[in-house]
């Protein structure tokens, strides 16, 4: 009599997958919050990647770090690539899984890292649209100041060029964080982390004007009273907000350039470092964890170089 053969069901091993997985993202959570002091956002995005690849590994036996190979990364990134995420995406994964197995060679929880050698698809870097110092002037200079609001928006444009400013760290800006008296603003930027940026003298003047003659006289709500820029119901301004705004002041300036917020911040940094500004400190006051990401600004000043080159110097005409 032939022996039957018995087979686990495929569902009880996908079970068993992810049940097996759930301690290693928990302590990963943890340390992505305590260790590494990431935002909220921040923190859900590396699950969310994490997260992509258990769901990959619930076709496989793995249950854990330590049995996870370099073999076994090449394949998810292969499936996701088969799934149509684009390069960007793909690489925003790798980034993330290189973050988790990190965190399991810190604990302790692996001898050996398999994602050193896992490579990242090749990107092409975008350089961001910035505007000129005139093209700036020119958006603000169509604000309409005989409205309560726009003595707000043009305080509030003055700071995001003056200091490079996130469109985050704008709207979170609280006046218990202003020392207009020497010159400096505290911005609570990503992961919480503090740093000190000084502001210019035209922002200051306007932030000055808009907290002492326009903001006295809007309703504040409860717990909303330290926040320096309101909308006018007496709430904290929103990012969305921000973003409308300029591009209303974009269309009225008729500037075809894309712009967002962080157009600002953008051409802060690109004026400065066109200007002959130091990396590290152009580095500090934008709040770049590393050095790298600052340096996309000297390929934005070569490309300023080079044009200048091509509009000025006889033997380039």
């Amino acid at each position: 009599m032939r022996q039957q053969l018995f087979s686990i069901p495929s569902f009880i091993i996908i079970y068993n997958t992810k049940r097996m997985w759930e301690p290693y993202k928990k302590g990963f959570k943890a340390w992505l919050q305590l260790e590494k002091s990431l935002s909220d956002n921040s923190v859900d995005a590396y699950l969310r990647d994490l997260d992509k690849f258990t769901t990959f590994l619930e076709q496989t036996t793995i249950t854990a770090p330590e049995k996870v190979t370099l073999k076994d990364l090449e394949l998810f990134v292969q499936w996701v690539a088969e799934l149509g995420m684009t390069a960007s995406s793909q690489a925003r994964i790798i980034s993330g899984l290189r973050s988790f197995f990190k965190y399991c060679t810190v604990e302790q929880i692996i001898t050996a890292d398999p994602s050193v050698l896992l490579e990242a698809p090749k990107l092409k870097r975008q350089l961001p649209d910035t505007l000129s110092f005139e093209e700036i002037e020119q958006l603000i200079a169509q604000i309409d100041l005989s409205k309560p609001e726009g003595g707000r928006n043009k305080a509030m444009l003055e700071t995001l060029y003056s200091c490079g400013l996130r469109v985050s760290e704008l709207v979170n800006l609280k006046i218990s964080c202003l020392y207009l008296d020497v010159g400096f603003i505290r911005v609570i930027g990503k992961g919480d982390k503090e740093r000190l940026v000084p502001i210019g003298s035209d922002a200051i003047k306007y932030i000055k004007l808009y907290k002492d003659n326009i903001r006295v006289h809007w309703p504040i709500k409860k717990d909303q009273e330290d926040m320096l820029f309101l909308n006018r119901r007496g709430s904290k301004l929103s990012r969305v907000m921000v973003f409308l705004v300029i591009k209303e002041l974009a269309q009225k300036a008729r500037i075809t350039k894309t712009i967002s917020p962080h157009t600002f911040r953008h051409s802060f940094a690109t004026h400065l470092v066109e200007g002959g500004a130091d990396l590290r400190a152009v580095q500090e006051m934008l709040g770049h964890e590393s050095i790298t990401t600052t340096e996309i600004y000297t390929h934005l000043d070569r490309e300023y170089l080079r044009k200048t080159l091509h509009e000025f110097h006889p033997a380039f005409k």
